[in-house]
């Protein structure tokens, strides 16, 4: 299975030469076919010269292209995920955040049988560094308050760092979400449409280079939008856009697995 890691970058020259050297460097120590695709949003720092320098040292594995949307995260992403040529995508934080090497325990969940694999910053096993404490506190807040309205027992929802079968990609369009909402809109559709998922414990910590992009000022009124469309979707569509060939996949070892979302899982938070 051939692993594609998005992973969207604006003005991210100072970190995203060791971000994509980790990635790829994990990944090809693992064994795992792969490509490393940065898709850059219009920075004006050098970011793109930066990633081809580092793809110099890994060939046609590492590749840097140009975001063919309007500006905004959720855009990047999508340009990414209508390029990427995998059997399998991962979104990946430019900034360093997340851990190279649970995009390897993602590998195997998805080698398992999974069609989608979640990390959770907040569940036993888990590491967490240098959140900043109001958005530690929202964050818990609204992901509460997403977890309850779907009645899931997944507590990270809002967290970009997951993985995704192809198929999922494909049934879960089109994507609405041109910002960080996007984050919400992939999970939420994938898991409401009937799609199986794993959750492990993964790694984060806070950014040491750059800013970040985030504005929970101007995301509000966005993530509450998707939020409530996919609640919409979920309860009023009487199961159209439902995954028509569902099967259930065999469980793997993964401490939090569930195989239908339309059912009460177990609470990790």
């Amino acid at each position: 299975m051939k692993l594609s890691v998005v992973i969207p970058a604006h003005n991210e020259a100072a970190s995203i030469e060791q971000t994509v050297l980790q990635v790829a460097g994990v990944l090809a120590r693992e064994e795992i076919d792969h490509e490393v695709l940065v898709i850059d949003d219009g920075s004006t720092d050098g970011t793109s010269g930066v990633v081809e320098a580092a793809a110099a040292r890994h060939g046609d594995r590492v590749r840097c292209l140009q975001s063919h949307y309007s500006r905004g995260f959720g855009f990047t992403v999508r340009a990414g995920l209508d390029r990427f040529e995998g059997d399998a995508v991962a979104i990946y934080m430019a900034d360093g955040s997340d851990d190279p090497e649970d995009l390897v325990s993602y590998h195997r969940l998805l080698l398992e049988g999974y069609d989608c694999a979640f990390g959770s910053r907040f569940m036993p096993g888990s590491k967490v560094s240098g959140y900043p404490r109001l958005k530690l506190v929202l964050n818990r807040l609204v992901n509460r308050g997403i977890q309850s309205l779907f009645r899931h027992g997944y507590n990270d929802t809002t967290n970009a760092f997951k993985a995704y079968h192809r198929d999922v990609i494909e049934n879960v369009r089109p994507l609405l979400a041109n910002h960080f909402n996007l984050t919400v809109e992939l999970p939420l559709k994938a898991t409401v449409r009937g799609f199986s998922y794993a959750v492990v414990p993964i790694s984060w910590r806070g950014r040491s280079e750059g800013e970040s992009k985030l504005s929970l000022q101007e995301m509000g009124s966005r993530y509450l939008f998707i939020v409530l469309y996919v609640f919409l979707e979920h309860h009023l569509t009487r199961g159209d856009y439902h995954r028509a060939d569902y099967v259930e996949r065999p469980r793997g070892p993964a401490m939090v697995a569930r195989l239908r979302p339309d059912r009460r899982g177990l609470d990790s938070g």
